[in-house]
């Protein structure tokens, strides 16, 4: 058992380890407000972790993080790098109480580089990272090659140093907590719900103590946390983040997930039932009567596998939608899924007298199950039109999908009202006059899904439907409206638009695409950035960027959310030249175009790469929406990016201001 234990905890320590260094370091060139150019060196650094600089340390001479380049780029640099960011001095108990200087969270060094008109060639050379970790000394190593160019425009060198507010902490804790709420759901399944009182009966009647037996439930519950935790470890370590947002945005992956969702949707109407195959789960439950530590882990991994056909459909969602966002998320999502799963077998075993109000599976959590099913059928559509929208296609438009929608949330209703009953339903419960009744807490349910089955139906006719805006195709699909005048894009461009230079870039493949508010509104918006940044220097207006995606809810919540604002569409209309640059476009480009990008560490393939490195040039990563503002050659206005989260942490109206403040610096310059 002690080495089963000690491969596992290795194998994940190791598995965590292989993930990320302490420091990452990235390249930029720039031209600072002197005209030089210079080679702009980023370190980001792990919190806890302190990175030297590059200052010799009494007695440690080569205890310093070091810059250094190979002989053919020494002839191109001038002088030694320069740190733009201020270090932190102390004592460093670490390395015999020697006074040392160091950074933490991040880094930046400025390298003057000679460049000479039509002028282009690669700096090369590494930095030697030296990093400490608690008490521990690491030392690492980075290649540096970035291609210099001449280019006479000044672009500032703060644009590099601010980059946007990351929302990967409030991402994981989400799916922390999404995870948490996924797996106490899929406990209520009957697949997990009807094993708790033989499970915890188990414990308590064969341990010696009452003690005894709650650590043996709480290794048990630990043991499906690790469990889970494991799959998402394993999964995020072979598939690379960057493989997760190819994926995640492809017709393919969005139709399989599309079937893998009807699959399981029918399975938990009656139809069939999902399983693993029972060889394994038998093997497992032989295992899992050893005793001691490694008869519970199995009894857990047992748990596991034949719980597959009520909970599979959970973790393929987690994994396959929250690796996307980053891969902690991922690893939490599912962790969280593990705790909600394990959290009630810890709990009955504490408080054994609440087994007693345990019944045996009966007619409600078949009827959960069924109504999981419909939800099922509900999301499956979403995916299936995420599918349709990419390959471009529009055969599912928005009224089709709504009245889809609709007839399942209706059938929902119904069936909650005892309307009919499925396959495995048993009778509802009788009254003292052997009448059937509804309980209560199952028609509250019924009631919020009439509600929300009669808040979708204006929809069918052209209803922006705001609070859901995220879930459904996009409105340009919409058939009919009942004010089908006021939203015709076209018309609207022809009669208002007094722009020389008109959108004709990618109009035809992506006009679908453009958002509720702006239809209604006749917002003229571009899809080239060229055609864009040309119509900004026309009308003398300042470039608005809106960096977006066609399979994007937050892109559409924030629509709908914030350019409804007559004062935010106001400006965006009559002050702003709007372009939204769609970073999921898949269209391919013409050879010519295509090329390698140091910056996406690929191939520029498709429009949709090219505007993914233009979002890290000039905001510093690739998020969705995300909107920046630039003078007409080219340069930012302001440094920082507006976000999604900025609007959820300030709201509504702080994106008036920041408006504002973009047009007060544009008008002055």
């Amino acid at each position: 058992m002690r080495k089963l234990l000690t491969v596992v905890l290795c194998f994940i320590t190791l598995s965590m380890f292989a993930q990320e260094k302490p420091v990452q370091f990235s390249f930029t060139t720039a031209t600072d407000t002197a005209g030089k150019q210079v080679l702009l060196i980023k370190a980001t650094i792990a919190k806890g972790a302190k990175l030297l600089s590059t200052q010799k340390i009494d007695g440690l001479d080569d205890v310093r993080t070091a810059i250094n380049f190979d002989s053919t780029s020494r002839l191109r640099i001038k002088g030694d790098p320069i740190a733009i960011t201020s270090s932190i001095t102390e004592k460093s108990t670490a390395l015999g109480g020697v006074s040392i200087q160091y950074f933490t969270d991040s880094a930046i060094w400025s390298q003057e580089v000679n460049v000479v008109k039509e002028d282009s060639f690669r700096i090369k050379g590494e930095v030697l990272a030296y990093v400490l970790n608690g008490d521990e000394v690491l030392n690492f190593s980075y290649p540096i090659s970035k291609e210099f160019v001449y280019r006479p425009k000044t672009q500032e060198l703060t644009s590099f140093e601010k980059a946007p507010e990351s929302s990967t902490n409030k991402s994981v804790l989400g799916w922390l907590l999404a995870g948490i709420l996924a797996g106490l759901i899929g406990f209520l399944t009957p697949c997990v719900y009807s094993l708790v009182p033989v499970t915890v009966s188990l414990f308590l009647k064969r341990s010696k103590t009452p003690q005894q037996g709650r650590q043996s439930a709480l290794f048990y519950a630990f043991s499906i946390v690790a469990i889970y935790t494991f799959v998402a470890i394993l999964s995020v370590l072979f598939v690379p983040q960057s493989t997760w947002n190819a994926i995640s945005t492809s017709w393919q992956f969005n139709l399989l997930v599309f079937a893998l969702f009807v699959i399981f949707g029918i399975s938990f109407l009656g139809a069939f039932e999902i399983s693993l195959p029972s060889s394994w789960a038998n093997k497992l439950d032989s295992k899992s009567g050893l005793g001691s530590y490694t008869g519970i882990f199995f009894m857990a991994l047992t748990l596991v596998v034949v719980s597959f056909s009520c909970t599979g459909n959970f973790v393929a969602s987690i994994l396959g939608i929250a690796a996307k966002t980053n891969k902690l998320a991922a690893i939490m999502g599912m962790c969280g899924f593990g705790i909600g799963l394990a959290l009630p077998f810890a709990l009955f075993a504490f408080f054994p007298s609440w087994l007693k109000e345990i019944s045996k599976p009966g007619g409600w959590q078949n009827a959960m199950k069924v109504s999981l099913g419909i939800l099922e059928l509900a999301l499956a559509m979403k995916f299936l039109s995420n599918a349709d929208v990419q390959i471009g296609k529009f055969l599912f438009s928005r009224d089709i999908y709504l009245a889809i929608w609709v007839a399942l949330f209706a059938f929902l209703t119904v069936y909650l009202l005892g309307g009919f009953k499925m396959k495995h339903d048993s009778h509802l419960p009788k009254n003292d006059w052997d009448m059937q009744y509804i309980p209560i807490p199952r028609f509250f349910f019924a009631l919020l899904s009439m509600a929300f089955t009669i808040y979708l139906i204006p929809g069918l006719w052209g209803a922006p439907l705001n609070k859901i805006s995220g879930l459904l195709p996009p409105y340009g699909t919409q058939e009919y409206t009942m004010n089908a005048a006021k939203t015709d894009i076209e018309k609207n461009n022809s009669i208002k638009s007094t722009y020389v230079i008109k959108p004709v870039k990618y109009v035809n493949e992506l006009i679908k695409n453009e958002s509720a508010a702006a239809k209604s509104a006749g917002l003229v918006a571009f899809f080239d950035y060229d055609e864009a940044l040309a119509a900004a220097k026309e009308q003398n207006k300042p470039l608005m960027i809106d960096f977006t995606g066609i399979v994007c809810p937050n892109c559409r919540e924030f629509e709908n959310r914030v350019w409804t604002m007559p004062e935010v569409m106001e400006r965006m209309k009559n002050k702003f030249v709007v372009a939204s640059l769609f970073e999921d476009f898949n269209q391919e480009l013409p050879d010519a175009e295509k090329r390698y990008s140091a910056l996406l560490g690929a191939q520029i393939n498709t429009v949709g790469d090219k505007y993914k490195e233009l979002s890290i040039k000039l905001t510093g990563g690739v998020s969705q929406p995300n909107y920046i503002f630039l003078y007409h050659d080219g340069s930012k206005i302001v440094d920082k990016s507006y976000g999604y989260d900025d609007v959820q942490k300030n709201g509504e109206l702080d994106f008036v201001k920041h408006l504002d403040m973009v047009l007060d610096k544009f008008n002055k310059k």
